[in-house]
């Protein structure tokens, strides 16, 4: 799978806004344009920074429908299963409509804070009945559980297992996959600020929150890191430490949608319970930009 090396993004779900709160349907196409423009490798739809959570099952449909009419086959396309429901999780890959996918991102399941043992299970059954490649996605600070570094390499054993978004924050872990994966398992940053660390000693790349905004210095970031020149790719990443915490601040996607308002693609609009980013957030991402 080497067209998910290099910079995916994590697309966001435009919302028109309040009250309505609908999909916007014209700015997801602006999005999409100004990814591929930008000259990333690849997009994620239907992830959690898309606000899955809150978005509905016919939305969900509608929105996959639109990216993979409007992409029309100019970059690969991984598309969001992931939940605490692994029976409900194995009926959506065998009747979701996945073709043009390349491969599905399923997130760790959250809040049922399952054993080692149980997350294996959990992914070897999707990974069973999965008509595309998975990527696992571990991210303890919003699941509440790790996959350990051995949880990775043992599920990475898996055919129809080709790669971890890893988000846990903690490098040494990180390095433990690198160290012992299989050839062509592909460790991927789950942290915009981790990439050239990370790929330094062996990620393929990251799949990018601030790169909805900044998808041309994402992408040349990734690339520079890959190609071996970490003055460039440091010098890039050293440009978004003052912008980066400020997407989390008032939780994720608020921030990068913030930005976004800012460059004229979308309206800063979420979903309750979260709420759009706060005056004073927006003045200090505005200061950023």
């Amino acid at each position: 799978m080497d067209k998910l090396r290099g910079t995916g993004i994590a697309l966001i779900t435009p919302f028109t806004p309040a009250p309505e709160h609908a999909v916007d349907y014209p700015a997801l196409r602006r999005l999409l344009d100004s990814c591929i423009e930008g000259g990333v490798e690849y997009l994620v739809i239907n992830g959690t920074t898309g606000e899955s959570p809150t978005v509905t099952a016919d939305e969900k449909t509608e929105i996959l429908r639109v990216c993979k009419e409007h992409v029309a086959g100019r970059v690969p396309l991984v598309y969001g299963i992931g939940g605490n429901d692994t029976a409900g999780l194995e009926t959506l890959l065998r009747t979701t409509d996945l073709e043009g996918i390349d491969a599905i991102l399923s997130a760790s399941p959250a809040y049922s804070k399952p054993s080692q043992q149980g997350i294996i299970q959990h992914y070897l059954r999707l990974a069973e009945v999965s008509p595309r490649p998975i990527l696992l996605y571990n991210v303890p600070g919003r699941t509440s559980s790790n996959l350990t570094a051995d949880t990775t390499l043992r599920l990475a054993q898996h055919p129809n297992i080709i790669g971890i978004k890893e988000a846990s924050g903690n490098l040494e872990q990180c390095m433990a996959i690198a160290a012992r994966k299989p050839e062509g398992f592909l460790l991927i940053s789950g942290d915009d600020m981790l990439t050239a660390p990370m790929i330094s000693f062996g990620a393929a790349g990251v799949i990018s929150v601030l790169g909805n905004a900044y998808p041309q210095r994402m992408s040349d970031l990734t690339r520079a890191a890959l190609a071996g020149d970490f003055a460039t790719a440091t010098r890039l990443l050293f440009g978004f430490l003052d912008l980066n915490p400020l997407m989390y601040e008032e939780s994720n996607p608020v921030g990068v949608k913030a930005v976004l308002e800012a460059q004229g693609i979308c309206a800063a609009a979420v979903r309750l319970p979260l709420l759009e980013a706060s005056e004073g957030l927006k003045e200090r991402i505005n200061r950023n930009l």
